[in-house]
């Protein structure tokens, strides 16, 4: 299995794959590198990088979890790409994913190739906050996997045209089988560590995103999105002409990306990438 050690101790997990120009995915902020298979074989010329947030899939648990924080968990980036010896990469970030781009654009700025955001900017959208504090680091009450499909298609509002069997692909990538019922995929400590990160100020993400407007950007929105809404996605149009907009009609936070929009913007972005 594929591990890198931090410089504060952890082992986290990782995938490479393919070819070209490195990408590196990073996920939600429960979520983990699993998200990211519906992308694979959808882009050509792509080294596709994916990482465990320490934490969360097949990642350890860090025994201070207030390192559960996205300075921390983009640094864990940076070393994971100096553990592969890669100077210059590429982010796609889902949701928190794209709030360590910004923060690895803040960091270390010559890094970045490019950035492509799904679902995420520079304002968050306080509706969907309220969501995430409702379920953050809480067992699900379902007993089984279908069970969990089953529930998670009703309860996800925004989503239309969604096969019964991507919400079963969504219930393994979230939730280990016990016999007990379900279990979450991550620290539920991940709970902890967020609300009390909210309880300090949150930085103007804007500077950070605008900083990125020499690289190529992609941003790509769920029309029925909780997190990036339609103002926001707006003003990061107006902020960055350069940039790649997509909204993905049906889907609500966060498109899988293998929706014809999504599919068609990332491409634009890899050909842009290559093209730099």
């Amino acid at each position: 299995m594929p591990n890198f050690k931090t410089t504060d101790g952890l082992t986290l997990y990782y995938t490479d794959q393919g070819a070209g120009i490195p990408v590196l995915c990073l996920s939600g902020l429960s979520r983990n590198s699993n998200d990211f298979s519906y992308i694979d074989g959808h882009l050509d010329g792509i080294r596709l990088i994916k990482m465990d947030y320490r934490g969360r899939g097949r990642s350890d648990w860090a025994e201070d979890h207030t390192t559960y924080n996205i300075p921390r968990e983009s640094m864990d980036a940076l070393e994971l790409m100096d553990h592969l010896d890669i100077q210059q990469f590429a982010v796609l970030g889902s949701s928190r994913g794209g709030l360590c781009a910004m923060t690895i654009g803040a960091f270390a700025k010559e890094r970045l190739l490019g950035v492509a955001f799904n679902d995420i900017g520079p304002e968050i959208d306080p509706r969907g906050l309220e969501v995430i504090n409702d379920y953050l680091g809480r067992p699900p009450s379902w007993k089984t996997i279908g069970e969990a499909a089953e529930k998670r298609a009703k309860a996800m509002v925004g989503f239309d045209d969604v096969p019964e069997a991507r919400w079963r692909e969504e219930a393994e990538k979230l939730y280990r089988q016990t016999s007990d019922g379900l279990a979450l995929t991550y620290d539920p400590k991940l709970r902890d560590a967020v609300l009390g990160a909210r309880i300090e100020e949150f930085p103007d993400l804007w500077p950070y995103f605008t900083a990125l407007s020499d690289i190529p950007v992609t941003v790509i929105r769920g029309e029925h999105s909780n997190i990036l809404s339609a103002e926001t996605f707006a003003k990061m149009a107006e902020a960055m002409p350069s940039a790649t907009m997509a909204e993905v009609k049906d889907r609500g936070h966060i498109p899988f990306l293998d929706e014809p929009e999504s599919r068609v913007a990332l491409n634009t972005w890899v050909s842009k990438l290559q093209n730099t």
